[in-house]
């Protein structure tokens, strides 16, 4: 609790008679007393010509509010609603100003707001350094840290009557100040642990914000990736959130005014008022990043986003039925392996989810090759050709080791450990892609640290206290209904929505109609190179038997079956009597639904999947693995008009 006692923690008279000679040109041999940071304060004043005799703060007009100080206004509010209700009776206020110092909202005891008044201490009053001198706002801005400014401490005559003490709010993304919090009265009101109170408020302010970041920007990107705003994986693109802040960016040019010549995420590129037209946009951006086109982002029916199109600075790539192998690496190139609508629908969702960035859950059944989706993301133009891939099964690990593994430990910290220590799997992969498989089987007690490791990018090695920063890009794996889970209490949900920002539902086998013949050529080619043999001919009923199997392994399943024939079929050709007797012994054909009626099939799917996702459209995409416009196209196929049908 603020205590409004009288408290003189300096010399008052001392510092009094520095401040005098220091307006008198005496610039050395000041009293002891006065701190340095007082000190560099009064003597930038000096230097800069602030008027040392100035009674209160100048007034700035903003007929328009900066969208930034609107964004802090909204993240700060509730924590200046909890301090301002114990304010009243204190004799203190509550300032929070924007990067520049000036006072954005104001709060507190009534009768030193009133006090306030007479200094333009009030929303709207300016005060930075070059304004009004050393004061909590202006110095805590400058030095960027949290000071106290008492009484006679602070340059300008005219408020030499109070106290204050400050905490500068900073850019979560490290773009510098981007404000300040103020706590300020008369003399008396001054207490050491008021500096500790702005301070703390400073930095939960800062993580009301970043969270505040983190979702929009995971939102704008989903909704790009939704839209299907990228005109190619060569198109030179842009995102800018609302404030004008740089959401993501991929092939943009260098220099032309760019702090740096790059694009940084979070780095502020516009700071213009309220809903800008485009023009405005345009307008206000470098002229390296004027725009071929330029398009919103719209979230809850309100523009959230801006994308911008630039011209593309590389030659288009060729499209590959591979990933191909990283220059300068001896990894063999990954198939591609299919022709069917749903998979290479989610093998393009892959490529697009990788640019994003973001987490991505990648769901579906044992065996349907869920791991070629998460190389499909280490191997896109966001990864350099050096980046690390590295894997861990959550399910395979002792319960009690699976910390040590994810975030590593320091030597000493349980029986067994290293005797150097050892880094995890986060330090392992920093700069590349981690793979998480059968997240669902990552043990309860373990979450919270894997969801506070993705939130602040930064890990803690077991037993030890150093802060490690990371840059990944998880990919979780599993083949469980993490929604199940989640309803059950086996999973956290708030660990679920953060891994699963984007969603790849990997197609099982059954559901890719045309896809077994090609893959059947393809691992019996890799059979017979490894082996050193020529490959097997399948006769027409074999294949057909094949191709109608119902797979329950699913890609697995089949690449075992090839490898099985090519050890035990005599001769080059493969009948039907060749093949595994649970397909011979079938009465008839197995025939996987697609044969059935694939338009069936779909329709069923679609009307189930809107059941489950209790009509939104974007849920439904992620559930089917599709995208928007396919399923709207789908819908209008099979006559599917109200999304509860």
């Amino acid at each position: 609790m603020l205590n409004s006692r009288p408290a003189e923690p300096f010399d008052q008279r001392a510092t009094m008679r520095a401040w005098e000679r220091l307006l008198s040109g005496e610039t050395t041999d000041l009293p002891a007393g006065v701190r340095p940071e007082i000190l560099r304060s009064w003597q930038r004043c000096q230097t800069g010509g602030t008027d040392a005799l100035a009674a209160g703060a100048p007034s700035v007009p903003r007929p328009d509010t900066p969208t930034r100080s609107c964004e802090l206004l909204e993240a700060a509010s509730d924590t200046l609603d909890q301090l301002g209700r114990l304010l009243d009776g204190t004799g203190a206020m509550l300032l929070l100003c924007d990067g520049e110092g000036v006072v954005i909202r104001a709060m507190g005891d009534p009768s030193t707001r009133e006090k306030g008044r007479e200094i333009n201490l009030e929303v709207g009053g300016r005060w930075d350094e070059e304004a009004i001198g050393t004061n909590g706002i202006g110095t805590a801005i400058r030095e960027g840290r949290p000071v106290f400014v008492h009484a006679c401490e602070h340059f300008c005559a005219g408020i030499k009557g109070w106290s204050c003490a400050a905490a500068p709010i900073r850019d979560p993304f490290g773009f510098g100040t981007i404000g300040a919090i103020d706590l300020s009265g008369g003399p008396g009101i001054f207490r050491p642990h008021n500096l500790a109170l702005v301070a703390a408020a400073a930095r939960e302010i800062e993580a009301l914000l970043g969270e505040r970041h983190r979702q929009e920007r995971e939102r704008l990107l989903a909704a790009f990736i939704d839209a299907g705003a990228s005109r190619g994986p060569d198109d030179a693109v842009v995102i800018l959130d609302r404030v004008g802040r740089v959401v993501y960016s991929r092939n943009p040019p260098q220099g032309g005014g760019l702090r740096d010549g790059l694009l940084k995420v979070g780095q502020p590129l516009l700071d213009l008022g309220p809903h800008p037209s485009d023009t405005q946009i345009v307008a206000a951006l470098p002229p390296a990043l004027q725009p071929s086109g330029i398009s919103p982002l719209i979230l809850d029916g309100e523009r959230r986003g801006t994308v911008l199109h630039l011209p593309a600075r590389t030659k288009p790539r060729p499209v590959s039925a591979e990933i191909r192998p990283r220059a300068g690496t001896a990894e063999p190139p990954l198939p591609i392996v299919g022709a069917s609508d749903i998979f290479l629908e989610a093998v393009d969702l892959a490529r697009r989810a990788a640019e994003a960035g973001s987490s991505i859950l990648v769901q579906g059944e044992t065996g349907t090759g869920k791991e070629l989706f998460a190389r499909l993301v280490h191997a896109s133009e966001r990864h350099k050709a050096d980046a690390p891939f590295i894997t861990m099964n959550c399910g395979a690990i002792a319960v009690e080791l699976v910390a040590s593994e994810l975030f590593g430990h320091v030597a000493g910290a349980f029986t067994g450990a290293m005797r150097d220590g050892r880094p995890g799997k986060f330090e392992l992969a920093h700069g590349g892609v981690l793979c998480l498989d059968e997240i669902g089987e990552m043990p309860l007690d373990i979450q919270p640290y894997l969801l506070r490791v993705l939130e602040s990018r930064a890990i803690y090695r077991v037993g030890d206290s150093r802060r490690r920063p990371v840059e990944v890009q998880v990919v979780a794996m599993t083949n469980r209904d993490l929604m199940q889970d989640v309803s059950s209490g086996a999973f956290r949900a708030d660990l679920y929505y953060r891994i699963s920002t984007l969603t790849i539902e990997v197609p099982p086998l059954r559901a890719r109609q045309g896809d077994v013949p090609l893959l059947v050529d393809h691992f019996n080619r890799a059979a017979a190179r490894r082996l050193n043999r020529a490959p097997l001919r399948f006769s027409d009923a074999a294949m057909a038997l094949l191709d109608g199997w119902s797979w329950p392994g699913n890609v697995r399943e089949l690449r075992n079956v090839c490898d099985r024939l090519h050890v035990l079929v005599r001769g080059d050709r493969v009948e039907v009597s060749d093949l595994p007797e649970p397909m011979r012994r079938a009465p008839t054909l197995p025939s996987r639904p697609g044969e059935q009626s694939l338009d069936e099939v779909e329709e069923t799917a679609i009307r189930q999947a809107f059941a489950a996702a209790r009509g939104n459209v974007t849920r439904v995409a992620a559930i089917l693995g599709v995208s928007r416009p396919t399923l709207y196209r789908k819908m209008r196929q099979y006559g599917i008009r109200r999304l509860t049908d």
